[in-house]
């Protein structure tokens, strides 16, 4: 897959990041990790949806362990375990904070472009994304961590595999996002309202509807 997609060809297909990206969960994630603190009776302090958004994007084994450091590996493997259901199960009630413009600009596009995710996530949580926004139906398909238990290179690299993807983009958000669309050869496009800080970019935006409308024009007028 790696330079496969010049820089100056239209996209064929789009996939996104999710957190930071197209939502924003650290809220209704710090009550579900506080909850199990809770109910396993694990000493440390109160969670903040700050404490979330400083590791959102990796990989949620990581992010529980950078979290809490300093707590006994039993301690982390019952959080590893629990937290990832616990926030699938708030997620699919609370849902989480939608960046303005996605919903319609995901109906705009997804009515040009095929469509995919590709996230760090554990497994369930993407489906609950789809199910709680109502945009299953602008999705192709999607891949996470949880599911493979790869890095996003790999799952990135997978998703284009078995879609037949030639010229995808990448939106994203993260240095992590940047680099696994470098090692995969996919041009990538920065939405800098979410959650991480990247430097030396090709493209910039400051607002979903922003990104939209720069998609929208990449298409051939002809189409």
């Amino acid at each position: 897959m790696r330079d496969r997609t010049p820089a100056d060809a239209p996209p064929d297909s789009v996939v996104f990041d999710l957190d930071g990206t197209l939502w924003d969960t650290c809220a209704t994630c710090a009550v579900g990790w506080n909850e199990v603190l809770r109910r396993r009776g694990i000493a440390f302090r109160p969670i903040t949806a700050l404490d979330v958004r400083r590791v959102t994007g990796r990989p949620h084994e990581e992010c529980i362990r950078t979290v809490f450091a300093g707590l006994a590996e039993d301690d982390l493997l019952t959080l590893i375990a629990e937290t990832a259901l616990e926030d699938n199960r708030l997620v699919g009630e609370m849902g989480g904070e939608l960046y303005p413009d996605v919903e319609a600009g995901l109906r705009r596009l997804g009515a040009r472009y095929p469509l995919f995710i590709v996230s760090n996530c554990q497994q369930g949580y993407i489906e609950q994304f789809l199910r709680w926004s109502g945009l299953a139906s602008c999705f192709r398909d999607f891949e996470c961590w949880g599911n493979t238990g790869r890095p996003k290179p790999d799952n990135l690299a997978a998703l284009a595999r078995r879609n037949g993807l030639r010229r995808p983009v990448l939106v994203g958000d993260t240095p992590g996002d940047q680099a696994a669309a470098r090692a995969c050869g996919v041009p990538f496009l920065y939405v800098d309202y979410g959650f991480g800080e990247c430097e030396a970019v090709d493209h910039r935006f400051t607002s979903f509807g922003h990104l939209t409308e720069w998609l929208l024009d990449r298409l051939p007028r002809s189409s």
